[in-house]
Order: C-alpha cells, then structure tokens, then sequence
C-alpha cells in the first residue's frame, strides 16, 4: 500500500509538474501567437488604410470627374434650353410671318422682296431691273438685261399648295392637286400674255420666280408632270431660290465673257485706229522722205557747181590778168538823144 501510494505522490508530482510547463508552454505559445496576431493585425490594418486610401482618393477623383460631367450637362442643358427657346422664338416668328403672309398681296409683296434680294446679291447693279414698265402699262416684278431681257415675275401660290399637303383622303389630295394646277396655270398664262415681249425687246421666254423650294418640287416633280410641260409650252420656266441662284451664276459668268468680248472689241477698234493712224504717218514719212531725198541730189548738184566755180576761180588766179582797157572818155560816148 505504501508503494502504491508513493507511487501515486509521484504520478501526481508528474502530473502536476507536467501541467506546470503545459501552462507555461502555452502561455508562451499564446504569448508568441498573441504578438504574431498583433503583428498580422497592424500589417492587415496598414494594408486595409493603405487601400482604403487608395479607394478614397479613386472616389474623390471619380466624384470630382461626375462633379465636372455634372457640371457640363447643366451647362449644355442650359444652353439646350436656350436653344429650345431661340427656337419657340424662331417658331412664333414664323407664325406670325405665316399669318402674314395668308393674303395674296403680302405673299406676292414677299416673293417679290426676296427676288429683289436675290437679284441684287448675284448681280451687277446694272445688269438688271426691278418693277420695269412696258408701252401697255404692265410692270414685271424684274428683268435682266442680257443683250435682251429676260422677264421674272415672282409667285407665290401657297392656299391650294397647303390643301394638298394637309389633304388627309385621297379625294381630298385630288380636289386640292386640280385647284393648286389650276393656279398654277393662271400664272404661267399671265406671266405668258403680260411680260414676253420680244418687239419691246425680250426674249421669247420668261421665268417664273418660286419663293418656296415645295412649291417649286410639287410643280416640277408632280406626278404626271403636266404642269411643267404646260409652263414650257407656254415659254415660261419655273425656278426657286437654290435653281435660280445656280442659274445667275452661269448668267454672272456669261456678263464677265461678254464685258471681255465687248473689251476686246473696243481693244480691237483701237488697234485699227492705231493702223490707220500709221498708215498716215507712213505716208507722211515717206513724203518727207522723198522730199529729203530731192533736197539732197539739189544739194550735191550744188556742191557739184560749187566745185567747178571754185575750180574755174583758181584757173583765174593762176593766169595772167589781161591789160586794163584805155579809159572812155564821157564826151565819146553816144547821147541819147542822137540815138
């Protein structure tokens, strides 16, 4: 039993020593792993802080950025809605000139207004003619003086035009495409029996000023294409701003070529002005010439005389003088009166 029992002191001595260096074993491990941990713990936290730094300053670049786009787009949306307002401006402006333009007179005032403009944009001062006047009274809206002249008249028929486009059946398209040809025709017949009139000196044809491009492409590009065919045959040629403009700039060109044609032909009258002028003088120098030449053979006949005399003078003086002659006495000389 005494055995056993020191045996058992020693098992528990063992044991309690062995729990002894495990506390201390492990406190040091804990002691080791807690200053790891903390270790870890500052690295983690610096490297967390240092992206955190990282994501804040991306952020403050990208909020800057989206601050400035912001910025932008207020900006643009400003000026879109001064844009959008300009352009409501721009719309009642045109309201109210449509509305104006609603009676045929003011139409007729505008077109002519704008082909004036025109006219006076393209051409010389003198190369054209607004309100020109015939020997019947009638009185072109303009004319361009090209060696003849070349009658315009602006119209402007807008109602039946509208109609059409606004026609929502096809019966309705047809009504208004008849009235709208119809008006049409009355001023190509108008314009046709008015203002061409070659013997006041036109030419045989006229033109028909459009103001509006539509108006212009629905008589020129219609479906049968009558409207046109009828103007052609009547000598009357539809145009519209941008076909007119190309049209007076050919004309610009043609008024150059004849300025340097009629420049020419003045340089060329000159010139034989010049040949005529030279012709005279020719003449003149070949007068004095032979003038000069009878004058010089009369000279070296002269000096020819001039010679011998000179010559005849020096035999003289060489030979000798003849005695002198006995004086006459006065008395021995025959009166006249015993003659």
């Amino acid at each position: 039993m005494l055995e056993l029992g020191v045996l058992l002191v020693l098992a528990f001595g063992a044991v309690a020593a062995g729990v002894v260096w495990l506390a201390r074993f492990l406190g040091r491990a804990l002691a080791a792993f807690k200053t790891e941990t903390v270790a870890q713990l500052i690295e983690r936290n610096a490297d967390v802080d240092r992206r955190l730094e990282a994501m804040t300053a991306t952020m403050d670049r990208r909020l800057e950025s989206t601050a400035q786009t912001t910025t932008q787009v207020e900006r643009q949306l400003g000026k879109l809605g001064q844009a959008n307002a300009e352009i409501l401006a721009r719309a009642n402006e045109l309201k109210k000139l449509e509305q104006a333009l609603r009676p045929p007179k003011a139409r007729g005032g505008f077109g002519e207004l704008l082909l004036g403009n025109l006219l006076r944009d393209r051409l010389p001062a003198d190369a054209y003619e607004l309100q020109y006047g015939f020997s019947t009274g009638e009185r072109v809206d303009a004319v361009i003086k090209v060696e003849r002249l070349v009658p315009i008249d602006a119209k402007f028929p807008l109602d039946n035009f509208e109609r059409l486009v606004e026609a929502e059946t096809d019966d309705e398209r047809a009504l208004h495409d008849k009235a709208f040809a119809r008006d049409l025709k009355n001023h190509v017949d108008s314009i046709a029996e008015k203002y061409i009139r070659p013997d006041e000196g036109t030419y045989d044809f006229a033109l028909m000023y459009l103001p509006s491009e539509s108006v212009y492409y629905e008589l020129v590009c219609g479906k049968t294409g009558a409207l046109l065919q009828y103007a052609h045959e009547k000598r009357i040629f539809p145009v519209s701003p941008t076909t007119f403009t190309s049209q007076l700039q050919v004309i610009v060109l043609g008024l150059k070529g004849m300025q340097i044609e009629q420049r020419a032909h003045e340089v060329m009258a000159y010139v034989a002005q010049l040949e005529q002028d030279f012709g005279r003088f020719h003449d003149d120098f070949d007068l004095v010439g032979k003038h000069l030449g009878h004058a010089q053979s009369k000279y070296s006949e002269a000096e020819r005389r001039l010679d011998r005399f000179e010559t005849k003078l020096e035999r003289a003086a060489e030979s000798e003088l003849p005695e002198p002659a006995a004086p006459v006495e006065l008395a021995e000389l025959p009166r006249a009166d015993a003659a």
